[in-house]
């Protein structure tokens, strides 16, 4: 009964959290969309100039309520973002009680590196991956020809804010590999030698999360894939080195 208690209470805590991070967000939600929107200017400024910026290739919304609701997102995305690391603290809060002294100092720095690991993941979505799909969706536009019908990119708000999100909150969590590894290994679960003998298993399931998580091409899967791979060898690594030693026979 203790634990469901204390389980709630971290719940609340973490819960909390959010709701302020929205409501903070939310009153500068205009500020956010735009830092969200840069890879796509960016991309339009790469792919046709600056001057296209002007003549009519900004994103656009066609529900009466969606403006609104993607304001609403952008605000419910960056309160998340902030209040990941108290998120991280309250995990390790509702843990801490059953750990020795020494298994707590050995948590502190997975606990700080979590939040690390997660800007790392979702700083490579924002800077590497979105620009990379904009400017390929952007070259698929084809010019009309005489008399003809063109193809030209008009993106919804509603659309570009979900991807964009999506991909920082998956490239962030999924960079989380290593921490969820070394925590499984300290708990006894799941030791360093398992985890390197069942790499060709965890390769194979790291490209189908990538599958998932990014858009369908090669490129964005394997932006994905290869950090998680070399990331997922770190952490069995770092649970091989902490695995109790083979007894020697006296």
């Amino acid at each position: 009964m203790e634990h469901l208690v204390e389980l709630r209470d971290r719940l609340l805590w973490s819960v909390g959290s959010i709701a302020i991070g929205f409501f903070i967000c939310f009153a500068i939600w205009h500020i956010l969309l735009a830092w969200l929107l840069l890879p796509y200017e960016n991309a339009v400024v790469a792919v046709k100039g600056a001057a296209a910026l002007k003549s009519g290739m900004g994103l656009i919304y066609t529900a009466p309520l969606e403006a609104f609701i993607t304001q609403i997102k952008v605000a419910m995305f960056g309160g998340f973002c902030l209040a990941f690391p108290m998120i991280s603290f309250q995990l390790y809060r509702f843990v801490a009680p059953g750990l020795y002294s020494h298994e707590k100092r050995a948590f502190t720095p997975f606990l700080i590196m979590a939040p690390v690991l997660f800007i790392m993941g979702a700083a490579m979505a924002y800077f590497v991956v979105m620009p990379m799909v904009m400017q390929f969706s952007l070259r698929q536009e084809l010019a009309p020809a005489t008399g003809g019908v063109g193809v030209v990119y008009q993106g919804k708000i509603s659309e570009y804010v979900g991807m964009i999100t999506t991909l920082i909150l998956g490239f962030g969590a999924c960079f989380q590999l290593p921490v969820v590894q070394v925590l499984l290994g300290r708990a006894g679960i799941v030791d360093g030698q398992t985890w390197l003998e069942n790499g060709r298993y965890a390769i194979f399931g790291i490209f189908v999360v990538a599958a998932v998580v990014t858009p369908p091409d090669v490129i964005s899967q394997f932006s994905l894939a290869v950090p998680l791979i070399i990331l997922y060898y770190i952490g069995a690594f770092l649970v091989k080195m902490g695995d109790p030693k083979d007894a020697t026979p006296s």
